[in-house]
């Protein structure tokens, strides 16, 4: 089966002298799940750049094989002058669907999100939740196959994180998609994951990757069992082993 995304040795070297990634070797699959957590600055976010070809490597090879791609960004990146529907329907817009479609598409990602009856509001009417549902409804009118998250729901209060990680497992599991998900979350990326990659400190590489058992749907009560609790202390100390 051709990978969604594959990286083979990948590192990444800045004009100043800084070296963020080396040797980062993994595949996330179609269908796949996968998160990374690691410390600040280890290159979590540069890896997504390289995925989308916002940047690109120094070394190694990245390849995608997913013909339609989302990214979610840490931050909402709405337009402030445009509703919702209009922000939702903008990456159709610049991909040239013509009106109609677009409205289509837009109105079936609101629905999928849940903001259906906030179409017309603008995006300082928005719960910062509410504004990163629009996001994502965005990125759902292209139907990508891969989704690149960057700590999407890191600046969200602890409830309404949990929810948006309920509402987008049931995103996954209707579409299923590829995704690579950034965090700082050691329990969001067990609960929403099928396997957690994680990161060493700069430069950044691979230290560990451990496969999550549960299947899906999951239970939000799954964050309180043993199992749960096991799998996130397990990645704790990764972690740990990445800052020493």
């Amino acid at each position: 089966m051709t990978a969604a995304l594959r990286f083979h040795d990948v590192g990444k070297a800045f004009k100043d002298g800084t070296v963020a990634l080396t040797g980062a070797d993994f595949a996330v699959a179609p269908g796949e799940f996968t998160s990374i957590v690691g410390p600040s600055g280890c290159g979590k976010s540069t890896l997504l750049r390289i995925a989308s070809g916002l940047d690109d490597a120094t070394a190694g090879e990245v390849t995608v094989g997913a013909d339609r791609l989302g990214y979610v960004f840490q931050d909402a990146t709405l337009l402030p002058w445009r509703s919702v529907r209009a922000n939702v329907e903008l990456l159709a817009e610049l991909h040239g669907l013509d009106r109609s479609e677009r409205r289509k598409r837009a109105a079936e990602a609101i629905e999928l999100v849940g903001l259906t009856g906030f179409e017309k509001h603008m995006p300082h009417e928005l719960s910062g939740g509410m504004r990163m549902r629009a996001s994502l409804a965005r990125s759902l009118t292209l139907s990508p196959d891969l989704f690149l998250f960057d700590e999407p729901f890191g600046a969200l209060d602890e409830i309404t994180r949990e929810r948006l990680n309920d509402e987008l497992l049931s995103l996954f599991r209707l579409q299923r998609f590829a995704a690579l998900f950034i965090t700082h979350s050691v329990m969001e990326a067990v609960f929403l994951s099928t396997r957690v990659l994680v990161m060493s400190g700069r430069p950044g590489r691979i230290l560990a990757d451990v496969p999550i058992p549960f299947e899906y749907p999951r239970d939000p009560a799954l964050r309180f069992s043993p199992d749960f609790a096991a799998l996130c202390g397990e990645i704790s100390g990764h972690l740990r082993g990445a800052h020493a």
